[in-house]
């Protein structure tokens, strides 16, 4: 048996015996602590995959004996970040009798609701459809995991005699069956036929490993792992070269990635023909080596093997037939030349779906593909939400990982379609899927507000976050961007947020953001022209580098950016929005204002001049005019808050108080009040209004529009 880390090659031991002490006695808090550390290493589990559990006694509430509890990770949880709440506890004894009523694989679902009547601990996690595996083996403590290198094994074509050569007949090994009662039978039955084992294979789809101890399973785990792992890498190459060999090379990494952005918007649109969706991409070298091999052509189709990764992945990729060499300037040309792959995609999915469908099966889902291949550049992945999408890559890097290890000792075999489809469209499955809560108004929607690190911009990404929408946050000062990333991604996790440095003055940094953009999440949808500058001043005192500035930022920067903004918007297809923050400055001629107002006023103007000219893309452009938002606002800085109060003959104290009083409604306008009317343009209600304005400034007659 191995005993510490250095003999540990292919697996991150983690395990801390101080911190473990701590826990002695607490079996469910050893539980939880194993089950982080296995899924802190994506080697051994994928993220959301797996289950654990641990068998102890504790008191019957009801009689006050002592009965034997089993914890397992519940329905939906993830080992990596699981705590207790996460945990599903049952009897073990009431559990196991329910063998007593089961009436075959016919009628295996009916089973899932009578889980109900054996949990112990009435404020638990729901159960997963893997209980009856954990329940029916007699283990204290047992792992149940989707290690790559395992799955290579399990997915091999002679996978059952390799697992038997190699662990010389103490691993057992189970055909492949859907996960459920039965296959918890099967389990106890192979471990009866093979008393003394120390785990069992699950044919194409996973291992399960145990111990007498939280301790003892997670070495038992670790070591049979990285058999598995060191058993390929002896083996690779002896067939020949990994893949079948290159059959061409990789772009160099700043091309693919140029690539990859221009590319991804265009991408986008082919797979929001039914839902929008987020992307996301990787040139990862072990994507790279499979998509610019030989054998691509063959594997790609297969689809994978363990349910856990084509649950994300759909049955199989689409591969694009872009070469690296040819431009992505031309769209239209680029849209033509991909369009039949997806015609071809999507009818491919209907026809799996209307082959393997059964009388009860839910509805057809989105045909589109998840994952999309391009040889020499990367992979694409596109689903409801980022953290998904991103998800949906990993599983895939761990198909092909499956793949490469099983074509290296034997011949990799994919799940049967039928096979693939009852997994897909298990109504247990879908029954899940129906309890996740309903998407928020802007899921699916990707913003970038300039000067989103405080004031009016970070409220309205962060309106726009708290409403689903994935957000570029971005700034000209790398500290304050820095602060607002950290906020935002403490509230709403790190694949709601991305951040880039942005001059709106600046046409490379607006370029550079939109291609980050792309790459982070596949396109854009809400613009909101927000970076500004205020200089009050009598026109005598009015430099013309004032002017310049002012007309730099407010004026040109809107324009550059929404003139890129509306190139990636028409690659995806499906419109968007653009909403201008101006000013009522634009309509009030009020004192010492000439710059300002007047740039305020061509930022107006320009607004409804591209509502005219976008309409037909369904780009809907909308003008938000602010007033005297103080709060937390760049623009009060750099003399213009004593430029207004010498004008008005107050002092800069008085400013808040004197705004709020000259308004009919005699309120303070906040920043959140600026994101609320943002959130009204773009969150679905005014979808049929573009070329508008809303004053957002308490009612200022003279701002009145007429």
């Amino acid at each position: 048996m191995l005993s510490n880390q250095e003999n540990f090659k292919h697996v991150s031991y983690l395990w801390d015996e101080v911190v473990a002490a701590k826990m002695a006695g607490d079996e469910v808090a050893l539980l939880v602590y194993r089950s982080n550390l296995l899924g802190a290493d994506l080697r051994l589990t994928n993220y959301g995959g797996g289950n654990t559990s641990c068998k102890a006694m504790a008191k019957d509430p009801l009689t006050g004996e002592l009965v034997e509890v089993m914890w397992v990770k519940g329905s939906g949880g993830d080992l990596g970040t699981m705590k207790r709440n996460g945990l599903a506890a049952l009897y073990v004894d009431r559990l196991r009798s329910l063998k007593n009523v089961y009436r075959g694989l016919e009628f295996e679902d009916e089973m899932v609701d009578l889980f109900n009547h054996c949990i112990y601990d009435l404020a638990s996690k729901a159960p997963s459809i893997d209980t009856p595996l954990h329940g029916f083996l007699p283990f204290k403590h047992i792992d149940h995991l989707h290690p790559d290198a395992a799955i290579a094994i399990a997915a091999a074509k002679d996978g059952k005699q390799i697992t038997k050569d190699l662990f010389k007949g103490t691993i057992g090994w189970v055909e492949w069956q859907k996960p459920g009662f039965d296959l918890g039978l099967q389990l106890k039955a192979c471990l009866d036929e093979n008393p003394g084992i120390r785990g069992i294979m699950l044919g194409s789809h996973g291992l399960f490993t145990w111990g007498d101890t939280a301790y003892q399973s997670y070495m038992n785990t670790l070591e049979v792992i990285e058999i598995c792992a060191q058993y390929l890498e002896d083996n690779e190459g002896k067939k020949g070269p990994v893949f079948g060999g290159a059959k061409l090379g990789s772009l160099e990494k700043a091309v693919r990635l140029n690539k990859a952005a221009a590319l991804a918007p265009i991408l986008r649109g082919f797979c929001s023909s039914k839902t929008k969706m987020i992307g996301h991409f990787t040139d990862d070298d072990r994507v790279l080596q499979f998509i610019n091999s030989n054998d691509l052509s063959r594997l790609a189709p297969m689809g994978t093997s363990c349910p856990d990764h084509f649950l994300r992945t759909k049955i199989s990729p689409l591969v694009l037939n872009l070469t690296v060499e040819e431009s992505l300037d031309d769209v239209h040309a680029i849209q033509e030349k991909i369009a039949p792959l997806f015609d071809a995609y999507r009818k491919m999915y209907t026809d799996y779906y209307n082959t393997c469908k059964h009388a009860n099966s839910p509805a057809i889902r989105d045909a589109n593909p998840v994952i999309i291949l391009y040889p020499g550049v990367g992979m694409f992945s596109f689903a409801k939400d980022k953290q998904t999408a991103r998800v949906a890559a990993e599983f895939y890097t761990n198909a092909i990982n499956v793949m490469r290890g099983a074509e290296a000792i034997s011949t990799y075999i994919s799940l049967p379609h039928q096979e693939a489809f009852n997994i897909e469209y298990w109504l247990l499955e879908e029954a899940k899927l129906q309890r996740m809560p309903k998407p928020k108004t802007l899921s699916g929607r990707i913003a970038l507000v300039t000067g989103s690190a405080g004031g009016i911009g970070k409220a309205i990404a962060k309106k726009f976050a708290e409403e689903g929408a994935c957000v570029i946050l971005n700034d000209i000062n790398q500290e304050r961007l820095d602060a607002a990333v950290a906020e935002f991604k403490n509230l709403f996790g790190n694949d709601v947020v991305a951040s880039t440095l942005l001059n709106v003055t600046d046409a490379q940094t607006i370029e550079t953001a939109f291609k980050e953009t792309a790459l982070v999440f596949g396109g854009v949808d809400l613009i909101v022209n927000n970076a500004g500058i205020s200089i009050s001043k009598t026109i005598a005192d009015h430099t013309v580098e004032e002017w310049d500035r002012l007309y730099d930022i407010l004026v040109r920067g809107q324009f550059i950016v929404s003139k890129k903004a509306v190139e990636l918007m028409r690659k995806q297809g499906f419109g968007g929005d653009i909403v201008n923050i101006v000013s009522k400055n634009s309509v009030v001629a009020g004192p010492n204002n000439a710059g300002y107002g007047s740039a305020k006023a061509a930022q107006a103007h320009l607004t409804r001049l591209l509502a005219a000219e976008l309409g037909p893309d369904r780009i809907r452009v909308n003008t938000v005019n602010p007033d005297a938002v103080i709060s937390d606002s760049n623009i009060w800085a750099g003399g213009w808050a004593e430029g207004r109060a010498k004008a008005y003959g107050i002092t800069v104290e008085e400013l808040p108080a004197f705004y709020a009083k000259r308004t009919l409604l005699g309120e303070t306008i906040l920043p959140d009040d600026i994101a609320n009317a943002c959130y009204a343009l773009v969150g679905g209600l005014l979808n049929k209004s573009t070329g508008n304005s809303i004053n957002v400034d308490g009612g200022v007659a003279a701002g009145f529009l007429r």
